[in-house]
C-alpha cells in the first residue's frame, strides 16, 4: 500500500526501492559502474571505504540504497540541492506541467520559457534584460564568453587560477589545465591570474580582452571569501578598459549567499551572469545566461546563431519558475542569513577556519590535504560533504538552504564531535 511521506508529502510505493535496484545488490552496482561508467571513481571509493550507493532522498538527507544508513547532504552537488531533495512544490510544479507539455521545440515561443526570462531578468532589476537558456553550466558558461566577444570584438578571457567554470569548450579553456591538458592545447586567447589580485588582474588585461570571468567565491579553489574592494574594482578596471565583466553564479546564485545574487553583496553591475545547478530544483536541468542588452544583442540580430535542444525545456521551465517562488517567498533569504550565522557561532572555535558568505561554506584546516580527511571522517559520522578540489586543506561545506534551526544544530553537533 502507498504511504505519504511526512515532510514532502509526495506518495511513495513500496515498490519503488525494488523497481529502481533491479534485484542488484551494493557489489553489482559497484561492478558495473567500475566495467562501464567509471573505474576510477571506484578504485577511489574502495580505497577509502566510501561505499554509499544512494537510494531514497528526502529534505536534507539521502539513505543508502541496501540498508538503513543516511546522511546530511553538505555537498548539495554544488548547489543543486539548495532546497533539499525532492522538494515538494518543485516536482508538483513539474508533474503538472508533464500533464500537458514536454521538451517543447526551441524555435517556438512557450509560455513557461517567456514568463521564467522576465522573472529572471527582474531578480537583476532588469539589468540583464536577455536570456539564453541551456542545459548545463559549462554550456552556459560558452554562450556569455561568445556573447562577451561578439560584443567587445575582442576575444582574450582572463578568469582565477584554480577557479571552475565547466568541462565544455570555451568554459574549459577557461578553467584549470588538469582538465583540458589531456585533450589537447587550450586554444589562444585565454589567461589566468591570482584570485583576489587586483594588481595581477590589472597587468593580464590588454586590449584584446574581451572580459573577466569570475566566481563571487571560487568553490573549487577553497572557498575564499574576496576583500571587500576585490569586485569593485574589477568592476572598475573592466569599465575602464572596456572589458565585459561576467559573473559565474552557478553555484553561489539563488540565495545561497543571503542574496538572490552574490554579486549584489558589493553593488555591482555585471555584463553577464550565469545560473545553473539551483535553477533546477534538483529536479529537472535548466540554466540561464542574463546579460545586458548590447551584449544579447547578437541573439536577436541572428536569431538562430545558437541554439539548444533541450535548453529552456518546458518541465524545466516549470521547475526553475517554482525555485523562484520559493526563494523569492518573503523571509526566505533572511533565514539563509540566519542559518548562515548560526553556523558561524557553533563552528568558530573549532580547529579550522571558517570562510563564509552567507551558507557558502569552506572549512579551511592548518595542514594539506586535510580537507579529503575530514570529508572521509564526516561521512563516517553521517555527513556527506566534498573537499575542494584545488586546495585539499579545504572541505567544501554546502547545507541546503532550507536547513532548520534543528537540523543546524544537529549538524553543528555532528562537527564538533568529529572535530573539537
Amino acid at each position: 500500500m502507498a504511504r505519504i511521506s511526512a515532510r514532502t508529502g509526495l506518495r511513495r510505493t513500496p515498490t519503488a526501492r525494488g523497481a529502481i535496484l533491479g534485484g542488484m545488490d551494493r557489489d553489482r552496482v559497484f561492478e558495473l559502474y567500475r566495467q562501464h561508467v567509471n573505474a576510477g571513481k571506484i578504485e577511489m571509493f574502495e580505497r577509502y571505504g566510501l561505499d554509499a550507493v544512494m537510494g531514497r532522498r528526502e529534505g536534507i538527507r539521502f539513505w543508502d540504497a541496501f540498508d538503513d544508513r543516511s546522511w546530511i547532504n553538505c555537498h548539495c552537488n554544488g548547489g543543486v540541492f539548495n532546497l533539499g531533495h525532492r522538494p515538494p512544490a518543485i516536482i508538483e510544479a513539474v508533474i503538472q506541467s508533464l500533464g500537458s507539455v514536454d521538451l517543447g521545440n526551441h524555435h517556438l515561443p512557450a509560455p513557461g520559457r517567456a514568463e521564467l526570462a522576465r522573472r529572471l531578468s527582474a531578480t537583476t532589476g532588469d539589468h540583464l534584460s536577455g536570456v539564453v537558456f541551456g542545459v548545463g553550466g559549462g554550456e552556459a558558461i560558452d554562450v556569455a564568453i561568445k556573447a562577451a566577444r561578439h560584443a567587445t570584438e575582442r576575444t582574450g578571457i582572463v578568469s582565477a587560477n584554480g577557479g571552475y567554470h565547466g568541462h565544455t569548450g570555451l568554459a574549459l579553456a577557461a578553467g584549470d589545465p588538469e582538465f583540458r591538458d589531456p585533450f589537447g592545447p587550450n586554444p589562444p586567447g585565454f589567461a589566468q591570474v591570482p584570485f583576489n589580485d587586483l594588481a595581477a588582474l590589472d597587468a593580464a588585461i590588454g586590449d584584446e580582452t574581451a572580459a573577466v570571468l569570475l566566481e563571487p567565491v571560487p568553490a573549487t579553489l577553497g572557498m575564499p571569501i574576496p576583500d571587500d574592494g576585490y569586485f569593485p574594482g574589477v568592476q572598475r578596471i573592466c569599465r575602464d578598459r572596456g572589458a565585459m565583466l561576467i559573473i559565474d553564479e552557478v553555484q553561489t546564485g539563488l540565495g545561497r549567499t543571503g542574496k538572490m545574487w552574490a554579486y549584489q553583496h558589493w553593488d555591482l553591475e555585471p555584463d553577464v551572469v550565469v545560473t545553473a545547478k539551483a535553477l533546477s530544483g534538483g529536479v529537472y536541468p535548466i540554466t540561464a545566461t542574463l546579460m545586458t542588452p548590447p551584449v544579447h544583442r547578437i541573439f536577436d540580430e541572428e536569431p538562430f546563431i545558437h541554439i539548444s535542444t533541450a535548453g529552456g525545456a518546458e518541465p524545466g521551465c516549470a521547475a526553475a519558475l517554482a525555485v523562484l517562488d520559493v526563494v523569492e517567498a518573503p523571509g526566505f533569504l533572511v533565514h539563509v542569513a540566519a542559518i548562515g550565522e548560526l553556523f558561524a557561532a557553533g563552528l568558530g572555535d573549532l580547529p579550522f577556519v571558517l570562510r563564509r558568505l552567507g551558507m557558502m561554506m569552506g572549512l579551511a584546516f592548518p595542514m594539506p590535504d586535510a580537507g579529503m580527511l575530514a570529508a572521509k571522517m564526516l561521512f563516517d559520522a553521517g555527513i556527506f560533504s566534498v573537499y575542494a578540489g584545488n586546495d585539499t586543506s579545504v572541505l567544501q561545506f554546502l547545507p541546503p538552504l532550507i536547513t532548520t534551526e534543528d537540523e543546524a544544530a544537529e549538524i553543528i553537533s555532528i562537527v564538533r564531535s568529529v572535530f573539537a
